[in-house]
């Protein structure tokens, strides 16, 4: 392989460069910057050029909100992806489109946490996809598009589409993959019918339930204007500078546990910009029905950890706090109406308040939208491989346990990377290691063939792949939250 080896895009040559064996192109534009009169809009294609690009250096860093953003960087040209293939002169390898999570406010491709040579070395063409987040991404503004992140993705998905056998990959193989909001774009993703046509397979972990109706995201964005000092058009939201706009997002954020009686839901989960069912881009909640987009009929891959919520108890300094008023108060806003606070308590009578909460959150969240997912996927005449997550984080006392996040680093071998490390130690205990090697040999076989190892989940076995240090495929663990959420799929987030 060349030291800088060059592909031909539909757009005009790049160059790469080599890391550890594999060829890599950073920094490729999917669409042009979406600034001055592309400020709000939808992503546009992206300029030709001629002679040869250089595509060495990871593309300028979306605007970040939140408490673990990433750093501004120079440049606007945010809608940009990054590809590394083992293969770029040879056709019709595998492709795994990789959508990161973040809450919808943060995440950059070129986090080392993505790391794709492990699974690029599996013979797998690897793309990683910036897009827009916060305010950016999903405020709801009069006049634009609304979900233009999803949109930024379905342009980085028609990219692959022209220019993927150009680095090695089929096109008519491709996965879409993602976790978090990663994993809730691919979902939403599988009832776009503008996506259909556009990938074969998805794998989503820890299917986030964020979402909300129009109503609310309006209020939303005229809060913002608010502490802007400007109206919430899109006039005066342009004329603000996007990483000012971006730490905006951020000082709204801190003013949800205010906001809860008008915004309920919402105001508790501590994220204001999220995607909106507008009735256009998305039309309801994907794990409702996606059967009614490109996705009828998809393999998925999707699943959670056992203890989503902890993460964040512990990131906020609340891990250990939780009262009896705080379970309630969860119980009332999560629980499905009008059995499920009580339900909750009947299925877990020892329960401690801490306990109640963490289930509830992380039902609400996370578990339930994920095996929704795979149920109506399964039922829309898909095959849904469901897994859950057990192995406790061992890092920091076992503090984290099963959480939200932990399966990253085992799905990407990225063990030694900064989240790597702050969850399984340095270095990792060797269990860990077997059961990074086992996730990504799932993940790798499920892209290949369309087959992570293990039976598909259906209605009466419910089978399900617990990811442990002794893995083992067994009925779906968490009846009693199954239970509860029978006939009740988690709905968009609307005014109290």
């Amino acid at each position: 392989m060349p030291v800088q080896p060059v592909a031909h895009t539909t757009e005009g040559a790049v160059r790469g460069t080599v890391d550890r064996g594999l060829a890599v192109f950073r920094g490729l534009s999917y669409a042009r910057p979406p600034v001055g009169p592309l400020r709000f809009a939808a992503p546009a294609p992206p300029e030709r050029w001629d002679g040869i690009r250089e595509a060495v250096e990871f593309g300028p860093v979306v605007p970040q909100s939140g408490p673990l953003p990433a750093g501004p960087s120079r440049g606007t040209d945010w809608l940009t992806l990054n590809v590394c293939t083992p293969h770029p002169g040879r056709a019709g390898l595998p492709v795994l489109v990789w959508l990161h999570g973040g809450g919808f406010i943060s995440g950059t491709s070129g986090d080392p946490l993505y790391d794709p040579v492990e699974l690029s070395r599996a013979g797998i063409v690897v793309v990683t996809v910036n897009y827009r987040v916060g305010a950016e991404g999903f405020a709801l503004i009069e006049g634009t598009p609304a979900n233009r992140a999803f949109l930024d993705q379905i342009a980085a998905l028609e990219w692959v589409r022209r220019n993927i056998a150009a680095f090695g990959g089929d096109p008519d193989r491709v996965t879409i993959a993602g976790q978090s909001a990663g994993a809730s774009s691919v979902a939403a993703l599988l009832t776009m019918p503008r996506a259909s046509g556009l990938f074969r397979r998805a794998v989503a972990h820890s299917v986030g339930a964020n979402l909300c109706t129009p109503a609310l995201a309006a209020e939303v964005t005229a809060a913002l204007a608010e502490q802007l000092g400007t109206a919430p058009t899109t006039a005066a939201l342009a004329e603000v500078d996007p990483w000012r706009l971006a730490a905006t997002v951020t000082d709204l954020d801190s003013t949800l546990p205010g906001r809860l009686a008008r915004w309920g839901r919402l105001a508790h989960t501590g994220v204001a910009t999220v995607p909106v069912v507008d009735g256009e881009v998305l039309t309801e909640a994907p794990w409702a029905a996606p059967a009614a987009g490109g996705a009828r009929g998809v393999e998925l891959l999707v699943g959670h950890t056992r203890n989503e919520f902890r993460l964040f108890s512990v990131l906020a300094g609340r891990h250990g706090t939780f009262t009896e008023e705080d379970a309630r108060t969860a119980l009332e806003l999560l629980a499905p109406h009008p059995d499920g606070p009580d339900a909750y308590r009947s299925a877990l009578p020892g329960a401690t308040p801490e306990e109640l909460l963490e289930t509830v959150f992380s039902d609400a969240l996370f578990r339930m939208p994920s095996l929704h997912l795979a149920e109506r996927n399964a039922a829309a005449g898909g095959t849904s491989y469901l897994f859950e997550l057990a192995y406790p984080a061992p890092a920091m006392g076992g503090v984290f346990g099963p959480c939200h996040g932990l399966d990253l680093p085992l799905a990407f071998g990225s063990l030694d990377s900064p989240m790597g490390r702050h969850f399984l130690g340095d270095p990792p205990a060797p269990e860990a290691v077997e059961l990074s090697r086992e996730l990504q040999q799932a993940w790798i076989r499920f892209v290949t063939t369309g087959e992570p190892g293990w039976a598909a989940h259906e209605p009466e076995r419910q089978l399900t792949r617990v990811l442990d240090a002794r893995p083992e495929t067994v009925r779906y663990p968490e009846q009693a939250s199954r239970t509860i959420w029978a006939g009740h799929s988690p709905t968009a987030f609307d005014l109290g």
